[in-house]
Parts: C-alpha cells; structure tokens; sequence
C-alpha cells in the first residue's frame, strides 16, 4: 500500500472514538495499514498530541473488537497520531494543517497522498472541501481523496447542490461516501455469493423467485438524537440510504471478477429501473408509522411524541414500508418490500428471498401445510446465511416440513472485521466497489423524492404502532394483497430462546 496521511476532521468525537479509531487500531494488527501511516487529528479542542494519544487508547480499550492490551503494540500504533487545533472556518488553520503535514511527510520520505476523512456534520463538508481546495492541501504532486458519511443531502435539490461543490475540489473518482451497510461482511458476500455459485445466478430471476424482503428493524427510540431525528424520520435516516443500497445489492446481477466500475454501472442500472411512484400515489405502496407506548423487551416505553425534545404534534415517521418493482428482465413483476422501523419487537437485518411454488401438473394437487424454500441472508446482529428448504417427515405421516441448511461464507472465522474496517482499508487502496457513487445517490433521492413531498403535504396517513410490534397493521396488509406476508415476525408468547439467549424467530408458518 502506498505511503499515506490520513487526514481526520472531527477527532474527538464520537463516531471517530467508537468506529474510526478501533477500525485503525485493528487494520494496523492485521497488517493492513500502509508501511509509512500517518494520522493527524484535527478538533476544536485544545489538545496536545500526547493528549490526543491517551484518548485514541482509551477509545481501542472501550470499543476495539480486540483487546488492545499489548501496550508495546498500542504504543506503536499512536505513535503515529499527531493533533492540530483548527477552526473549519479559518483559512488560516489550514495553512498551519498543510505546514505540519509537509514536515511529517518530509521526515518520513512519504510522498503527498492524503486521505481527507470528514467525521464531522454534513453542513462542513463544502466549507472544508473549499479550503482544502484552497490551501493546497490537495496537493497535484500525490493523490487525494475525501471520505465523507451519511446523510448526503436532505432531499434532490440540496443532494444535488451538495455534489456540485465538492466536485469543485474533488472528482467524482476521488469521493468516497461511506454506507457502512456497505461494509457489513454480509452485505459484501452478496456479489460473491452470486459470481461463485453458477446455480445461484441462475435461480436469480423472475422465473424462479416470488419475492424479496428486506428488513431492518431497531428496538431502540430516538434516544439522545431526538433534534436530529425530527427533522430526518426513517424514510431519510434508513430507507433512501442503507436500504436501497441493500436492495441494489441483492438485485444486481454480476459478471465473474467485476471491476468497482462494472459494479457501480450494474447497481445504477437497477435504480434507473425502478419504478417510479407519483405523489398522488404514494399511499397505494408505501405505509408509514409512528410508534406509540409498549412494552419492548419486557420494559415499558413511551410513544415518540412524548420522548424527551419531541414535540406532542410531530407528524414525524419512525416507520416506513414500502414495494417496490425493478423493471428489467431479471425482476419484471417480482415485487421488493423494503421496511425499517424504531421500537419495534427486535433488533435484526436481513434479507429474505422467497422462491415460487414449482408449477404442478393439473392431475396434481397442492400439498398441504408446505411452506415456500427460502435464502435468509441475517446481516444483524448475527450474521449468516440459511437456506430452508421443504422436506416431507416421515416420521409424521409425511408432512412437510422446513429443514435450515446453513451455509458458512465466512470461513469459520469468530473475529470477523467490522464494517468500517473494511470501508477505510478500501479506501486506502482507492477502491470504491463498496461505497455509494453519485449517480446511484442521485437516483436514490430521485426515487424518494415523491415520498418527502406526499408526506409533506399530508397525502398518505401516519399510521400508529405500538412499541415493541413489527410495525403497523398496515404494513402486513400491504404483502396481504399480494399474497404474501412478512417472513419470522414472531409474537413475543411464540418466541423460544436460542444459545445466545435472544430470541429466535425462525416459524415454519410466519
């Protein structure tokens, strides 16, 4: 890998305390960071470098997968941290930040390849990108690149407005905007699974599957992101970034040894044909919620507008799900459910493929108590891949009955690499397969568009729920009239216990 300064805005904040400092921390054991790595951290605060170190160690020992006790190993990995103090706003500043990483880059004969990872509000990313642009940060002689999170835009016209200035300072080539859906280990085997299993791409078509569920469900409230939440809901926080991007995954169709381009240019088709819905008819596929009081997991919750800095009238969603159809020849009339929700009955991820019925010869007839074949990718919590399929049990007069085959895409490893792991190591090596491009960003607000402007105006109903359920009645009702329901939404007096102790929802019926 080549040598490189990793360039980190906002440093003493959360996300890089929990995620970007252990992910490091974790790269860095592994081998995977570049020989010649340097990292300045860059804040408000007015910390010192030894300062900025104890605090790097106190985040691995709070929040590294692995245990980061081998003090001689921690102490060689911030030895490489340095801190500068620096106001977004002050152009100043970056000429200071430019001149502390020219004298690191001299003393470690690093060329200027600088990796600029904005940890901070989204409001900062144009003013930084500027001064960058600016100061000569982003120096011709080196490459650069800017790493920037969710949320990328409020809707078209500010995601729009947003690309066009980056783009001022940076290419297209050279942004890289983190989903870390994208990073989960499950998420990744999705194309590989496909390229690897010859079978699999062929069963992937609208001639053998019924429908595709996609789940992301959350127990918890709004909790300390109650002035944030209400003006984002689920449908900006959840559905036009990570489930979409979920849903191209399990759409696309590739090639054995796709290139990053070949994956970008397959993912953008599947949104270019999507199904556009219209304002006016937003109501007839997409449901939304809002949850009130329950129980969830065994506790007593409040509803949403009575949850500390939510205002009583907010018209805010928590809850969205919605259907959608993919108009190509692999997906033609295979219909999409994509759902999410806050205080719902648990907390899980993942996708459900259910296969047709095989069609039956007019003298046979249906057999009774047969449940679909389904692929279960469990993305979270856990992670694994399950394919259930029907076998007729002879010990009880040949009845069908589900059988789980699981199938191990992980190698058996126990300490698996978390997302962000895999997210800033690929962007290390300039490789964008697993981060959102504009053009599929573009499109996905293009999609959603309708939704934020039907919802703002009061079009479709805001549905209640009570916390600790799957959602509201409506969104059952929304699979119903196509024949289909959810897959393991399980009441909490059918759950049974599994090893771990949570609850375990695979149900032959539901």
């Amino acid at each position: 890998m080549e040598p490189t300064t990793f360039v980190l805005f906002g440093a003493t904040g959360d996300l890089a305390k929990r995620k970007i400092y252990p992910a490091l921390y974790n790269l860095f054991v592994d081998g995977k960071l570049p020989q010649s790595f340097s990292l300045v951290g860059l804040g408000r605060r007015e910390w010192t470098d030894e300062s900025f170190r104890a605090n790097v160690e106190q985040s691995l020992r709070q929040f590294s997968r692995r245990e980061a006790n081998d003090a001689e190993l921690v102490k060689r990995f911030v030895d490489a941290f340095r801190y500068c103090v620096l106001d977004i706003g002050r152009k100043e500043d970056y000429q200071k930040l430019l001149r502390l990483i020219e004298q690191r880059e001299e003393a470690l004969g690093a060329p200027p390849n600088r990796m600029f990872y904005l940890s901070v509000g989204p409001e900062f990313f144009e003013p930084i990108a500027a001064n960058i642009q600016d100061s000569g940060l982003g120096s011709a002689q080196g490459w650069k690149r800017l790493v920037i999170e969710k949320p990328f835009g409020h809707d078209l016209p500010s995601a729009r407005d947003l690309n066009l200035k980056l783009s001022k300072a940076f290419d297209e080539q050279e942004i890289f905007r983190i989903d870390h859906y994208l990073g989960k280990p499950m998420v990744q085997k999705l194309g590989s699974l496909q390229q690897a299993n010859p079978v699999i791409q062929a069963l992937w078509t609208n001639r053998y599957i019924a429908n595709v569920q996609i789940t992301a469900n959350e127990t918890v409230g709004v909790e300390e992101r109650a002035g944030y939440y209400d003006h984002i809901g689920a449908v900006r926080d959840m559905f036009q970034n990570h489930l979409l991007q979920l849903l191209m995954m399990a759409a696309i169709h590739l090639p054995h040894d796709s290139t990053s381009e070949k994956v970008r240019f397959k993912k953008k088709k599947i949104m270019e044909a999507l199904e556009p819905v219209q304002k006016q008819e937003v109501g007839a596929s997409v449901i939304r919620g809002q949850y009130e009081a329950g129980t969830v997991q065994g506790k007593p919750v409040v509803g949403y507008t009575s949850e500390p800095g939510i205002a009583p009238d907010s018209m805010n969603d928590t809850f969205i799900a919605a259907r959608l159809l993919i108009e190509d020849s692999y997906w033609r009339g295979v219909p999409f459910y994509i759902r999410t929700g806050k205080r719902l009955a648990e907390k899980s991820t993942r996708i459900v493929v259910e296969f047709k019925e095989p069609i039956k010869a007019a003298s046979e007839t249906s057999e009774e108590g047969a449940t679909p074949n389904l692929l279960i990718f469990e993305i979270g919590p856990n992670e694994g891949i399950t394919l259930q399929l029907n076998t007729k049990d002879l010990e009880h007069e040949g009845e069908f009955k589900p059988v789980h085959i699981d199938i191990d895409l992980l190698g058996g490893q126990d300490n698996v690499p978390e997302a962000y792991e895999n997210l800033i190591f690929d962007a290390l090596r300039g490789d964008s397969t697993f981060f959102a491009h504009w053009d599929e960003v573009e499109l996905s607000w293009q999609w959603v568009q309708p939704l934020l402007d039907a919802f703002e105006e009061n079009l479709i109903p805001l549905h209640s729920y009570a916390a600790g359920s799957y959602g509201p009645a409506e969104s059952d009702a929304l699979l119903a009239q196509d024949g289909y329901h959810w897959w393991f939404d399980v009441k909490p007096e059918q759950q049974i216990q599994n090893r771990e102790g949570e609850p375990y929802a695979y149900n032959a019926n539901h």
